[in-house]
């Protein structure tokens, strides 16, 4: 017992010994932390004030941020319902926009139809008594016009050098690189060297068959639904919708074939498209696109990427698709031109 209580006693200053060394050793690697401690901020930095609304924005907006759009590059598509302004993009589809203005110029598109809206995809328009690609069946489509073109090569993208594309910093799932070019969603793989235009709400593509070469712009469709960014680069797209959008979105569904419309008496007819170059200067309508190579439209993505107001949460971000570039109607001292109006057949030509 004593050998026993001798041996416990003999033990204790090493055991002492090494607590203190581990006492020393743990007070050593809190040292530093506790520094960091010291040198933190006591409190999280506050939040920056909100930037204004995006209304605010734009209502103050000098006339120098605003351009015109081109009357030669801007298609004017007349439904019961009103009219649809839709924007060509040569940059992007050369070959696709001057078939599509000379399918315009010679009347092709007047008294066609909308043949196709198919939910949370596409509004389609188009001839159709067209053949059809997937039936075989051969139909008695109308004649091109003169100066149109039967065959066309495909333009899904563009070379990137000297493409002005104002690039948006956020993250994109679908290209390494995204931005605007001359107000049109683009997209670019500098790898690649090559640009191109994205699908986004109100883009307007080339309906096309199996053959990638295979559209001529006598098809077109507008995106109505989330964008279907699986299908750039795979579609010539043409433009987008800048005004009008109401009357291609609104329309009824289609059936179960895609949305197409299963009987004819369900179409929409198309009671004129003519580019705006080409109307009287009474009827031609005079709108604007946000320049995005200025300081409003970056103050308007940071509007967008900060919410204040009702938002309990700001997303600090935004997306190709969600930054859409805004349209307005010139302000002009004269008579103002009305838009999305149906117009009576005395003053439709």
């Amino acid at each position: 017992m004593t050998t026993s209580m001798t041996m416990s006693l003999s033990t204790t200053p090493r055991s002492r010994s090494r607590s203190c060394a581990t006492a020393l050793a743990s007070l050593a690697l809190c040292a530093p932390l506790m520094a960091l401690a010291a040198t933190a901020p006591a409190q999280p930095p506050k939040p920056a004030k909100p930037s204004r609304s995006s209304a605010d924005i734009l209502a103050t907006a000098p006339a120098s941020v605003w351009r015109d759009v081109d009357p030669d590059n801007l298609l004017v598509m007349t439904l019961p319902q009103g009219q649809v302004f839709i924007e060509l993009a040569p940059r992007f589809a050369p070959t696709h926009v001057d078939n599509i203005r000379a399918l315009a110029r010679g009347g092709y598109y007047d008294g066609l139809a909308i043949v196709r809206v198919q939910d949370n995809f596409v509004t389609q328009w188009g001839d159709p008594n067209a053949d059809d690609e997937d039936t075989g069946m051969k139909g008695k489509g109308k004649p091109f016009p003169a100066g149109a073109k039967a065959h066309l090569p495909a333009e899904f993208s563009i070379p990137l050098k000297g493409v002005p594309m104002t690039v948006l910093p956020d993250v994109d799932g679908w290209a390494p690189r995204v931005g605007q070019v001359d107000g049109f969603a683009a997209a670019a793989d500098p790898k690649a060297g090559k640009a191109w235009l994205a699908h986004c709400y109100g883009s307007v593509g080339a309906g096309r068959g199996n053959a990638a070469d295979s559209s001529t712009g006598a098809e077109l469709y507008a995106v109505i639904g989330q964008a279907p960014r699986g299908l750039d680069l795979n579609i010539t797209v043409v433009g987008r919708v800048l005004k009008g959008m109401e009357f291609l979105s609104s329309l009824p569904r289609g059936g179960a074939a895609m949305g197409f419309y299963d009987k004819p008496e369900q179409r929409l007819g198309i009671e004129r498209v003519a580019l705006a170059a080409a109307l009287p200067a009474e009827q031609r309508p005079a709108l604007q696109v946000l320049r995005t190579d200025t300081p409003t439209w970056q103050e308007l993505l940071d509007a967008r990427r900060h919410r204040g107001g009702w938002f309990v949460h700001s997303p600090g971000y935004t997306d190709l698709c969600s930054a859409a570039v805004p349209v307005r109607v010139k302000p002009a001292a004269g008579p103002e031109v009305k838009l999305n109006e149906p117009k009576s057949p005395e003053t439709r030509r």
